[in-house]
C-alpha cells in the first residue's frame, strides 16, 4: 500500500505541475492571435457580441490568480477553449474526434512493432554470433535509423503514385460515411497500411536489439547456468528462464511508447494528411492556434503521467524486489 501510495502521489504532484505548466506557457508567449480575431471583427459586431467572443477566449483584464482558478474550474468540467483554426469548434470536441486515430494508428503500429522486435530479439540472442544473428541486427539496425517521414514520402512515391496500390492520404474513403459497417471498417484498415509499416519497420530495431542485450545479460546469470546443469533444454532456458526475465526492463519501455503514442507520430500524419492528434497539433502550431496546442499537450502530458503509474504498479506485481526497494 505504500509502495502505490508513493506513487499516486507523485502522479498527483506531476499533473498539477503540467496543469499549471500548461496554463503559464501560452500567456508567455509573445502576440495574442485570439486579440487579433476578435479585430477583424471590429465595426462588424456589437458591444456585446465582441465581449462574448472575448470570454470564450478568455480574454481578460483579470489577475493570473483568478485566471488560474477559472482555468482549473474550467478544466474539471472538461471545458479546454475553443479553436481558433476550427472556430467555434471546441477543442475537446476537437481531441475527442482526432484521439481515437492516433490510437488506432499510432497504438496498433506500436503493438505490432514491440511484440515482433521482442520476439526477434529472443530469437537473435538464441542465435547469437551466428549468421542470422547477424543478419536481424544489422538490417534492423538499417531500417531503424530511417527517419519516419522519409520512409513515408518513399513509399508514397512508389506504391501510391507510381504503382497505384494504396491511397495517399486520409484515414478512409471519401465516398463513405464514418459507421460501424465492415466495408468502412475495410476501408479504414485499407487507408491505415502505409502509415502503419512507416511506424512499425523503423521501430522495430530498438525493440530487437534491447531485447537481445537484456537476454544476452540474462544469459550469464547464476539461476541460468543452474537450469542448464540441471538438463534444461535450450529452448526450455531461453523461453522460461530467460526470456521471462529479460522482458521486465521492456515494460517499462513500452509504457512509454504507448504513452507517447497519444502525442501521435506527427511527421507520419502529416505526410499522410491523417486526421489524428499529431496532425491536429500540427496544424495549431502552423495557425499558431494557442487553445488547440494547450489542451493537446495537456492530454499528451497527462497521458504519459497516468501510463507511466499504471506500468509503475505493473511493474510491481510483476517483480516484488520493486515494492521492496520503492525503486521500478
Amino acid at each position: 500500500m505504500r509502495y502505490i501510495l508513493d506513487r499516486l502521489g507523485f502522479l498527483l504532484i506531476s499533473a498539477w505541475a503540467a496543469v499549471t505548466i500548461n496554463f503559464i506557457l501560452p500567456r508567455l508567449m509573445p502576440g495574442n492571435p485570439a486579440l487579433l480575431m476578435v479585430d477583424r471583427y471590429q465595426g462588424e459586431l456589437g458591444p456585446r457580441a465582441l465581449a462574448a467572443i472575448k470570454l470564450q477566449f478568455g480574454i481578460t483584464s483579470q489577475p493570473m490568480l483568478t485566471q488560474y482558478w477559472h482555468y482549473l474550474g474550467n478544466l474539471l468540467q472538461g471545458h479546454l477553449g475553443i479553436s481558433l483554426t476550427y472556430y467555434p469548434v471546441s477543442v475537446s470536441h476537437i481531441i475527442a474526434t482526432s484521439l481515437p486515430w492516433t490510437l488506432g494508428l499510432a497504438g496498433t503500429a506500436t503493438v505490432i512493432a514491440a511484440i515482433l522486435g521482442t520476439l526477434l530479439g529472443i530469437f537473435a540472442a538464441w542465435k547469437r554470433n551466428l549468421r542470422t544473428d547477424s543478419i536481424l541486427t544489422t538490417g534492423t539496425t538499417f531500417t531503424g535509423a530511417i527517419p519516419h517521414q522519409y520512409l513515408g514520402l518513399l513509399l508514397l512515391l512508389i506504391l501510391s503514385y507510381h504503382f497505384h496500390w494504396f491511397p495517399v492520404a486520409h484515414s478512409y474513403s471519401a465516398s463513405m460515411t464514418p459507421q460501424w459497417t465492415f466495408p468502412f471498417a475495410e476501408t479504414v484498415v485499407y487507408h491505415s497500411l502505409l502509415p502503419a509499416v512507416t511506424i512499425v519497420v523503423p521501430g522495430l530495431g530498438g525493440w530487437l536489439l534491447h531485447m537481445r542485450n537484456n537476454m544476452i545479460q540474462t544469459l550469464g546469470d547464476d539461476y541460468i547456468v543452474f537450469a542448464q546443469a540441471k538438463g534444461v533444454s535450450p529452448r526450455g532456458v531461453m523461453l522460461r528462464h530467460a526470456a521471462r526475465n529479460a522482458l521486465l526492463p521492456s515494460v517499462t519501455n513500452f509504457a512509454m511508447a504507448i504513452g507517447f503514442v497519444v502525442g501521435g507520430v506527427l511527421l507520419v500524419e502529416v505526410v499522410f494528411s491523417y486526421p489524428g492528434v499529431g496532425y491536429q497539433l500540427f496544424t495549431a502550431v502552423q495557425n499558431e492556434d494557442y487553445p488547440l496546442m494547450q489542451g493537446l499537450f495537456l492530454i499528451i502530458s497527462l497521458s504519459v503521467l497516468v501510463l507511466n503509474f499504471l506500468v509503475d504498479l505493473l511493474y510491481g506485481l510483476i517483480d516484488p524486489r520493486a515494492r521492496r526497494t520503492g525503486v521500478a
